[in-house]
């Protein structure tokens, strides 16, 4: 070879681009005698090189200077490879292809979660759907586990352990399907909502239009709303370890934040077409006129609720009265005043509507609410993690107030198990 090549990097041009030029030759030693050989001459290549600021040191005869690789910035100055400027691996182009395939990965595992979780939806409503068409003689037990409130969903996205319209959905196939011979409500909650609460509660009386009887088994806690809906049964058998009771109504806690407010020269002007459609905001303080409207609601709620239990438990409503202050009563507490008529297990309870209605025969099926949504286990996995991070006092006060401000009428026990 005559020579090889060397890159050299030229003058800066107007904008300030210099250009690696790939086809200099550099002169090498001739060959031994009677060696000859020559290379032709190929095209000069340049390409260009941006600069970041500075100038890249060059030796005197303008090539890079040696141990020094061209365009990696070296002393002097910054250069990018060439390969930047074609979208190589180390370019702004290289880089976006770099993340298009993880991004496309990710897609497709997000699309694949939503379609097997929209597809374990689907199961769980056919299973469901098989309760109305069960063709044996039967007792359906009933579970209602958690908060009875509406907002539940049958959501890929929901994380309830309690959902109404399912509640709903298995009372009509119990009263729809001539081969259920009995009914057990599971009753395992602190109670809910007034509307959802009586929802059931209506659902029960129906039931009991076919003839067919109604137990409730109460586990851990059955208090107010709980207790509401178990009141027409004809027998109530509780844990030993159970609280029920808790007869009464709550609106909840309202909040006056007033002074706070101004404490921080917050002012807030609310709009309104009557002096009394914002009761209950927490920036202004409530009016005598406005307790008195929210007593109101609470005491008709109550009159309904000591009604269906003087009802249900044969008992004059002046005597219900006595034991409706809102208190929870224990086991023993609840039948000594004859709220119960037994202490016992779930399977005591089947034992004993098998035993005194002669269904003795009966398979024993178990109606029981599972969120099978992979999405809605992971939401609920997310929120137990944040439950433990760290907030500000005031933060931590309007969140507390958010949650409570919303004003609802409940048949709710402010105890919890």
């Amino acid at each position: 070879m005559n020579g090889s090549k060397k890159p050299v990097i030229s003058a800066p041009d107007s904008n300030g681009v210099r250009y690696y030029q790939m086809g200099q030759q550099v002169s090498e030693p001739a060959p031994p005698s009677g060696e000859t050989g020559s290379q032709p001459q190929e095209e000069e290549t340049a390409l260009p090189v941006f600069e970041e600021g500075g100038e890249l040191d060059q030796a005197a005869d303008g090539n890079i200077k040696p141990g020094e690789e061209a365009g990696s910035g070296g002393a002097g100055g910054s250069g990018i490879p060439p390969e930047a400027c074609s979208g190589g691996p180390g370019g702004p182009g290289g880089r976006k292809k770099s993340l298009k395939k993880p991004l496309i990965i990710f897609g497709c595992i997000l699309l694949a979660m939503v379609l097997l979780g929209v597809s374990c939806s689907r199961m769980e409503r056919n299973s469901d759907s098989q309760y109305a068409k069960i063709s044996d003689d039967h007792i359906s037990v009933l579970h209602i586990n958690g908060t009875i409130s509406g907002e539940s969903s049958d959501s890929l996205y929901s994380e309830n352990t309690y959902n109404h319209q399912w509640v709903l959905n298995r009372l009509d196939d119990a009263i729809g399907n001539p081969n259920n011979k009995g009914l057990i409500l599971y009753v395992n909650t602190p109670g809910g909502g007034v509307y959802e609460t009586d929802e059931i509660y209506l659902k029960v009386k129906e039931y009991q239009q076919t003839g067919r009887p109604v137990y409730s088994a109460m586990g851990s806690m059955a208090a107010s709303g709980g207790y509401y809906l178990s009141a027409p049964a004809d027998k109530i058998i509780a844990n030993r370890n159970c609280w029920t009771g808790s007869i009464g109504v709550t609106i909840g806690t309202l909040f006056d934040v007033s002074e706070f407010l101004q404490k921080y020269g917050i002012k807030t002007v609310t709009i309104t077409s009557g002096k009394n459609k914002a009761m209950g905001s927490y920036v202004d303080p409530m009016t005598k006129e406005q307790k008195e409207i929210f007593q109101s609601l609470v005491d008709e709620a109550y009159e309904q609720f000591v009604g269906i239990v003087a009802e249900g438990r044969h008992m004059d409503v002046s005597q219900v009265k006595k034991l409706a202050d809102g208190r929870i009563y224990t086991a023993k507490q609840a039948l000594s005043n004859g709220l119960i008529d037994q202490i016992g297990t779930l399977d005591e309870a089947v034992s004993d509507i098998k035993t005194q209605y002669g269904l003795e025969e009966c398979e024993v099926y178990n109606m029981k609410y599972e969120n099978t949504s992979l999405l809605g286990g992971l939401l609920g996995q997310i929120k137990e993690l944040n439950k433990g991070g760290s907030k500000g006092d005031v933060a931590a006060l309007l969140e507390l107030m958010s949650d409570q401000g919303e004003v609802p009428i409940s048949y709710m026990s402010e105890l919890r198990k």
